[in-house]
């Protein structure tokens, strides 16, 4: 007596594919390369999670790096650094120099003969959008050409435009005919 084989359950599957027509009416392209389209869109929990846990690996290791540079601290802060002799500089002139690391533009402003206010000095980069600051020595600021702010020359604060914190302040001994840069003194309000 022969017996009914059902048909196996792979072969009761049926392809969907992506027009709706039976496999044998498509395209040559399509039957060389065939997709099931519903198996193609289907993500399992298992690659979902592998998913999350890399994406979640990546944000700590960018936090760790940032955490890690953070507690390093900046570069050349260790000390005085010369960055002009007194003498080179006149009255209203200014230099760039690059204090504490080597991509840190500074920018130092005589503003007078004598006494203790005689030298000024701030970050070059202006703090709205990083652009470079020029100085206006006789109008008593600091200009950021990019969109029109100013700062006060003497204390760095923001006078007009978009900037809203004042320019970082590089703190200065003079000693000796030099002008050393000793530290940041980094401000917000």
């Amino acid at each position: 007596m022969a017996q009914d084989n059902p048909t196996p359950p792979t072969a009761q599957l049926r392809v969907l594919t992506p027009d709706g027509r039976a496999p044998g009416e498509q395209p040559q392209w399509r039957r060389d390369f065939p997709i099931d389209t519903a198996q193609d869109n289907f993500v399992a929990r298992r690659d979902f999670t592998k998913f999350m846990v890399l994406i979640s690996a990546s944000f700590v290791a960018g936090q760790g790096w940032i955490a890690l540079k953070t507690l390093r601290g900046r570069p050349g802060e260790t000390g005085p650094r010369a960055i002009a002799r007194v003498d080179e500089l006149t009255v209203g002139q200014a230099a760039l120099f690059f204090f504490p690391g080597e991509h840190d533009s500074c920018l130092l402003v005589r503003t007078g003969e004598g006494g203790e206010r005689e030298f000024l000095a701030y970050s070059n980069k202006c703090s709205h959008l990083s652009c470079p600051v020029t100085p206006d020595v006789k109008a008593g600021c600091l200009r950021c050409p990019c969109h029109h702010g100013s700062f006060d020359l003497a204390t760095g604060r923001p006078l007009a435009g978009p900037p809203r914190r004042p320019l970082d302040r590089i703190v200065l001994d003079v000693r000796d005919g030099s002008v050393y840069a000793t530290g940041v003194e980094e401000r917000t309000v």
